[in-house]
């Protein structure tokens, strides 16, 4: 079947692991807070390295981060970021563990003034996901003025490694843009779930 269904360009056939993401998460609209976090620590995380370098480790950053529970990261004291740093199954960058502490407390305190983050950034973009239509690799933005415009903010809030191309890649994930290609089989998958979802 994968030799004949029609898939993203960046989607490498010979592993497995970005098979498996593409096919079951990539852009699948996501609106729990759990998940944004794990999405907005491990994008921070991948700033310089691929995508598939982070996949490969997801598990591993799962156990390390608690499961990527918000309250008890931003908790972490100086022995657990030294713990996290003598860890090799994650990446172990001093700046992107702080960084990951710190938009812990930062993300709480978005959760106490709007509710939840979901609400807060799904309505940068009305709570309507953005469909790019896209035909090759080429065409894929590394960033938007959404983006910039949510990086701006997350910033002013205290967030860290939140750049624009960073945010941009966290709103692919997490299905604020549905940027499959238009020949993907996955892109009208996803519009269907998008169109039958509240709001």
């Amino acid at each position: 079947m994968n030799d004949s269904v029609k898939r993203c360009p960046w989607v490498d056939l010979s592993k497995p692991e970005y098979l498996e993401y593409h096919d079951k998460e990539w852009g699948v609209p996501i609106h729990d807070d759990r998940h944004l976090f794990e999405f907005l620590i491990l994008e921070a995380f991948q700033a310089g390295l691929s995508w598939y370098t982070i996949l490969k480790k997801r598990k591993s950053f799962r156990i390390a981060f608690d499961w990527f529970d918000p309250e008890k990261v931003a908790r972490y004291d100086e022995a657990k970021i030294h713990e996290l740093l003598s860890n090799p199954g994650i990446i172990r960058n001093r700046a992107k563990v702080h960084a990951a502490v710190n938009n812990a407390g930062r993300f709480l305190e978005v959760q106490e003034d709007f509710g939840s983050f979901g609400a807060y950034i799904w309505g940068f973009i009305d709570n309507k996901p953005i469909v790019n239509v896209l035909r090759k690799l080429e065409d894929y933005p590394s960033k938007s003025s959404q983006s910039e415009t949510i990086s701006k903010a997350l910033q002013k809030r205290g967030f860290s490694f939140v750049g624009p191309t960073i945010v941009y890649a966290h709103m692919q994930a997490t299905g604020m843009v549905n940027d499959h290609t238009i020949d993907c089989y996955r892109r009208q998958e996803i519009q269907a779930l998008t169109t039958n979802s509240p709001g």
